[in-house]
C-alpha cells in the first residue's frame, strides 16, 4: 500500500504515534507520512519516556489508530476471529467511513488482529490523551461492532468492559452506551440512568445532562465522520427522552 486513499487516518496522528499504540502501528503508518527524522525515529520506540513526549490534540487519525486497536481486541475476545466477524467490521466501516476510508481502516486492522497486545496499556494510553467524550464515543463505536452481527456476545462484553475501565469510563456512562445496543423493558430509562419512578423533575435533568454531554460538537475535532456517529448517540438519547415522556405523559 504506497498512500492513503481515504481521508481518516491522515486527518492528523499525532500522540497515537507514540507509546503502546505506536509499538503496534508506527512501523505500517510512518512509512505513510513525511516527518521530521527526529520524530520518526520515535515511532518504533515504545520505551521512550512519557516526558520526552508533547503529545498533540487528538484528531481524527489519532481517534481511528485507537478505534482499530480497540476493535481488534474486541473482534478476538472469543479467542477466534471468522471470516463472517471481519466482513461484519468490513461493512461497518464502509458504511459509516465511507469506502475509500475502510480501504485504509481494513489494511491496519486486519494487521493488528495477528499481534498480541495488552490492551490495558492501550487502554491507558487513550485515557491520558484523548478527552472523555472522544472515549465514550469510542465506547459506543465498540458496542456498535459488537452488534454488527446481530447479537452481543459475553465475551465480547467482558471485554468491552475491560477497555471501558481502562479507559476511565464512569460506570453510569458505560450503563447507558451499553443500554442502547441490549434493551430490556426498561430499555429508555435505562438509557438516561433514571428509574421508572423517578419524578419528572429528575428525568428532566438527567435528560438535559446527557445531551450536553453527548452533543456531537463535543467531538467535532475528530472529523465529520466520528462527528456524524456522535450524532447516532445523540438522536438514541432523545429517542429514549422521549419515549419516557410518552410513557409517563409529560
Amino acid at each position: 500500500m504506497s498512500k492513503w486513499t481515504g481521508t481518516l487516518i491522515g486527518g492528523g496522528i499525532g500522540w497515537a504515534l507514540f507509546g503502546p499504540l505506536g509499538a503496534l502501528f508506527g512501523a505500517y503508518i510512518g512509512s505513510m507520512f513525511t516527518r521530521e527524522a527526529s520524530i520518526k525515529g520515535a515511532y518504533f520506540h515504545p520505551r521512550i519516556e512519557q516526558e520526552e513526549i508533547h503529545y498533540k490534540e487528538t484528531h481524527a487519525g489519532d481517534f481511528a489508530v485507537a478505534m482499530l486497536s480497540l476493535f481488534a481486541y474486541v473482534s478476538k475476545s472469543d479467542k477466534q476471529v471468522k471470516s463472517s466477524e471481519v466482513q461484519y467490521v468490513k461493512q461497518f466501516l464502509v458504511d459509516k467511513f465511507g469506502k475509500s476510508n475502510a480501504q485504509d481502516l481494513m489494511y491496519l486492522y486486519k494487521e493488528i488482529l495477528n499481534k498480541d497486545y495488552n490492551i490495558v496499556d492501550i487502554s491507558s494510553q487513550i485515557r491520558s490523551h484523548m478527552n472523555y467524550y472522544s472515549r465514550l464515543e469510542l465506547l459506543h463505536i465498540l458496542f456498535g461492532i459488537a452488534k454488527a452481527d446481530g447479537i452481543i456476545y459475553p465475551s465480547e462484553i467482558s471485554a468491552i468492559n475491560e477497555i471501558a475501565n481502562s479507559m476511565g469510563i464512569s460506570t453510569k456512562d458505560y450503563n447507558s452506551i451499553k443500554s442502547i445496543f441490549i434493551g430490556d423493558s426498561n430499555q429508555a430509562y435505562n438509557i438516561l440512568n433514571v428509574n421508572p419512578n423517578d419524578d419528572t423533575d429528575t428525568i428532566k435533568k438527567a435528560y438535559r445532562e446527557l445531551a450536553i454531554k453527548y452533543h456531537p460538537d463535543k467531538v467535532a475535532n475528530l472529523g465529520p465522520e466520528i462527528q456524524q456517529l456522535a450524532e447516532e448517540k445523540f438522536k438514541s438519547i432523545n429517542n429514549a427522552y422521549q419515549a419516557i415522556r410518552k410513557d409517563k405523559g409529560f
